[in-house]
């Protein structure tokens, strides 16, 4: 049960898709100035570092985050010699600039003492994006809150211990406990002085149990249920399993069947030709890892699905590893 550990896929092509389609959705939600309680279901440890022995062991990072580092320090080149001109062509592509480089200079904050130029050796996982955004100067002010749950033990331990050095005090919590079941008991969120009730819920598990598909399906049913109108985001691999082909449809009904807005969105990196067949007859063909994931978001923003729809053909020219490389974007609702 306990297997998976997420620093073996930090900063992959996954994160990226997750991370660019959060931070878009809360800079949305927190241009209203009432707070907001976020809560992410399976927070992982918080941070990780690149530079260890799960990240390096796996490479999905060097994929990942590492090639999108290029993009960035390409574009800050490019603003540091042509100021006007990178201003021009920022706002010829607004919403990609907002989605994208918004993402790549956060990820780029967290590495800010490395020496120019240097690889990025720090990724932020949703927690510590989500706290970024939330103590900005112009939001601080606002006191939003960050309910985490980890039930792993190792991962939980990490988790605390990480967060423990932002010295957040009771603006952040960490639970060692089933974030299926301890999402039950924060929605509907508490309101504000003015009667407000606002709320972001991440639903990204680990979906190494079959189960797992099943109870993320039942989480939005009776998150849906008990709070209509907060913003569900759902994380899922795109795999060869009946359950994982099944989730964004059952997630579809959901949605529709409770009058709510939907977005669904996939990004696939494709696989080296060598990866697909055995190169030997009769040999076991190498495996290329997961390849492509998914992102469905009930109650998105209204401009999540341009901007997404901007950002991913760059995300997907960077990151694509072979044949069958693509991305969508649908809504409805």
């Amino acid at each position: 049960m306990f297997s998976y550990r997420h620093a073996f896929h930090a900063g992959n092509h996954a994160d990226a898709l997750k991370h660019v389609t959060l931070l878009a959705t809360l800079r949305h939600l927190m241009a209203k100035s009432t707070p907001l309680t976020l809560i992410d279901t399976h927070a992982g440890a918080g941070v990780y570092r690149l530079d260890d022995g799960a990240a390096r062991l796996s490479g999905e990072a060097e994929q990942g985050v590492a090639r999108l580092q290029a993009l960035h320090q390409a574009r800050v080149s490019e603003e540091n010699q042509a100021p006007a001109q990178a201003q021009r062509a920022q706002a010829a592509t607004k919403e990609e600039a907002n989605l994208l480089w918004d993402y790549l200079a956060l990820v780029a904050g967290f590495n800010s003492n490395a020496s120019p130029g240097a690889p990025w050796r720090v990724y932020p996982g949703s927690p510590f994006l989500m706290h970024a955004l939330m103590t900005e100067p112009g939001r601080a002010a606002v006191h939003d809150r960050l309910k985490l749950f980890e039930l792993h033990p190792t991962d939980s331990q990490a988790l605390a211990a990480h967060v423990a050095q932002l010295e957040a005090g009771r603006q952040v919590s960490v639970a060692r406990q089933d974030g299926f079941e301890g999402l039950k008991g924060l929605l509907p969120p508490p309101a504000d002085r003015a009667g407000s009730r606002r709320a972001l819920v991440l639903i990204d598990p680990s979906y190494e149990i079959k189960t797992d598909y099943a109870r993320v399906a039942a989480a939005v049913q009776d998150g849906l249920r008990r709070f209509a109108t907060g913003v569900y985001l759902v994380w899922y691999p795109i795999i060869g399993r009946a359950q994982a082909h099944d989730l964004p449809r059952r997630l579809r009904t959901l949605a529709n069947q409770a009058g709510r807005p939907w977005l669904h969105a996939t990004l696939a990196v494709g696989a080296p030709r060598s990866a697909t067949p055995a190169a030997v007859p009769g040999a076991e063909p190498a495996r290329p890892g997961l390849t492509a994931s998914g992102m469905f978001v009930i109650n998105p923003p209204h401009t999540l699905a341009a901007g997404l729809r901007a950002a991913l053909p760059v995300l997907q020219e960077a990151l694509a590893r072979g044949p069958h490389a693509g991305w969508t974007v649908e809504t409805g609702g």
